[in-house]
This record gives structure tokens, C-alpha cells and sequence, in this order.
């Protein structure tokens, strides 16, 4: 029979087009494992991962801040990090675009956790109405994203039973924090003038923002960056700013800024000049030392540049 050590390198440098790997693999069941390995995907899960673990585990991430998952690709290195996993942390939904399939593959063996989806799952079974769920973006609803908490803990007590009660324990903490930033997020969108709430940014991100916090929202490209804007798109969310007088528009992090600025042009020329609001993470943290660089610094980043370019007000506490 083959072992998990033998296999897995043959299915993802095939996964991976076509890279292979070279050289001895350790047998990682040898290892020492305190603390634990965790692979996590995006930037959003692997915070999520190391609040609830603390010192049980290592979580490495493996999509860095700037990098549009989307459009990743799989790399070299990312086989070594799978080989030593002892649990695999992905949003799911089509997210992680070519590394969709070697993460398939690789549930078969390794345990693996789409988390985006159990943040859905909770919540359909609290009986949520949820009209997106093809939607991958989850996180932008803090509400939804509480879903995942339980989920991801559950899972890290599998892989170790004897961190159980520490879980148990980060995991209530970690939901009163996101109950009172949802609150918090509520609040602050719901202070800018109703005819100015509309968030218009480089693609279709921020639906399960808009849903959770009243702000309509309109994407330039669609819900993937890998389709790219067209003219007809251009000028549609233009005709949007102008008509609506919105002030602001929004570059991401892991975009190129053409297509807002091509937005801003066409505005200006029927006389609705408007300014960017700044940067907001859609897909990825910001700088690990930076205020975005936490889910929490995330989704209050955002919701602070939001909120004072569309004419909202930010207490102090904002």
C-alpha cells in the first residue's frame, strides 16, 4: 500500500502543472507535532486559525497581503507546506481559482475545512434567508462570518483533543468580539446620508457587506477578478456616481486601479467629478504591521475610509 508520504507529492506536482518536487520528503508521522501544523489559504482564515489556536498550532498562510486569490497560482513551496499539514483551512466557493483543484485532491488525504462554506451552512441552519451563497466573500459580513468560529475550532480540537478547552474558551472570546464589531460597522454605515450610500469599487466584493450593514454596492468588475471590466461596465457604474451624486469610489489592494480611474474619467466628463476613497481590502489583509493587518483591523479599516468618504461620521472610537 502506499503511505500519504508517497502519494501526496505525485498528485500535486501533477495538480500543480506539471512542478515537481526532488529530493528525500521526511516522513512528517515522525515528527514532533506541538504545536500542530495548520495550512490556511487566505489571510482572513489564517487569522482566524491563530486566534482560536494560540500556542497549539502553526499556521502558515499561504496567500500573503496583495495577492488576489482569484487569480493565485500554486507554487513550489506550497507542496512542502500540504506534506506537513496536519489540517488544510480554505474558503471554499470557488475562491482560491487554481488552487481549487489540488485542494480536492488533497482532502482525500489530509483533513481539510472550507470554511466560507460552514459560515453559510450555520447560518442557513439558523434559518438566515441567504439569496448570495455563490457568492466566496464571506468575511464581509461579520454576522456570517461568526458562523465559521465554531466550525474551525471543532476542527482544530480534532487534530488536538488536549487544546480542547483553550478552543473552547478563544472561541467564545473571539465571538463577543466579532458581535461587537458587527455593531460597531452597523452603526458607523448607517450614519452616512441615505442617498450617498452607495460603495462602488473595483469588483463585486462587498454584496455580503452591503446585505449585512444597508449600503448598496456596485462592483465594476463581477465577483471574480479574473473577468476582466468591459466599456459597457465602465460607463454603467459612471452613470451610477453621477446620477446618485456619490462622492467616492474605491480602489482595492490586489487590484490595478485602471478601471476605477477609467470609472473616475467618465464621471468627471458628465460633470460629477469624484474623488477616491482610499484603498479597502477585499480579498487580502493588509500589511501584517499596518491597521489592516487582522480581520478585526480589516473590516474596521475599511469601514472607516468607507464611512468618511461617503460623508458618515466616525466618533472617536472609529
Amino acid at each position: 500500500m502506499r503511505t500519504r508520504r508517497q502519494i501526496l507529492p505525485g498528485l500535486l506536482s501533477l495538480a500543480l502543472f506539471g512542478m515537481g518536487v526532488s529530493g528525500a520528503v521526511s516522513d512528517v508521522h515522525a515528527e514532533a507535532r506541538a504545536p500542530a501544523a495548520v495550512v490556511a489559504t487566505t489571510g482572513m482564515i489564517g487569522d482566524l486559525a491563530r486566534r482560536l489556536g494560540g500556542e497549539c498550532f502553526a499556521v502558515h498562510t499561504l496567500m500573503s497581503p496583495g495577492v488576489d486569490p482569484h487569480q493565485y497560482r500554486p507554487a513550489a513551496q506550497d507542496i512542502r507546506h500540504f506534506q506537513r499539514a496536519e489540517l488544510v483551512l480554505y474558503n471554499g466557493l470557488g475562491l482560491e481559482g487554481q488552487l481549487g483543484s489540488v485542494l480536492a485532491q488533497l482532502g482525500k488525504l489530509t483533513p481539510t475545512l472550507p470554511v466560507a462554506e460552514e459560515a453559510l451552512a450555520a447560518a442557513e441552519s439558523a434559518g438566515q434567508d441567504l439569496a448570495i451563497t455563490s457568492d466566496p466573500h464571506v468575511w464581509m459580513d461579520v454576522g456570517l462570518w461568526q458562523g465559521a468560529i465554531d466550525a474551525v475550532a471543532k476542527k482544530l480540537a480534532q487534530v488536538r483533543p488536549d487544546c480542547r478547552e483553550t478552543l473552547t474558551e478563544r472561541a467564545a472570546d473571539l465571538t463577543r468580539r466579532f458581535e461587537a464589531l458587527d455593531q460597531w460597522i452597523g452603526e458607523r454605515v448607517n450614519s452616512i446620508p441615505e442617498s450617498q450610500r452607495v460603495l462602488v469599487t473595483a469588483h463585486d466584493a462587498f454584496a455580503y457587506y452591503g446585505r449585512a450593514y444597508d449600503i448598496e454596492v456596485r462592483g465594476i468588475q463581477g465577483i471574480s477578478t479574473t473577468a476582466e471590466a468591459g466599456v459597457a461596465d465602465i460607463r454603467e457604474t459612471a452613470a451610477v456616481l453621477v446620477e446618485r451624486e456619490v462622492p467616492a469610489i474605491f480602489i482595492e489592494s490586489t487590484i490595478n486601479p485602471r478601471t476605477v480611474e477609467a470609472v473616475r474619467s467618465a464621471a468627471s466628463s458628465d460633470g460629477h467629478p469624484v474623488v477616491l476613497g482610499g484603498t479597502l481590502y477585499g480579498d487580502a489583509l493588509g500589511e501584517a504591521d499596518g491597521p489592516a493587518g487582522d480581520y478585526i483591523g480589516m473590516m474596521r479599516t475599511n469601514t472607516h475610509r468607507i464611512v468618511e468618504a461617503l460623508g458618515g461620521r466616525l466618533p472617536d472610537d472609529g
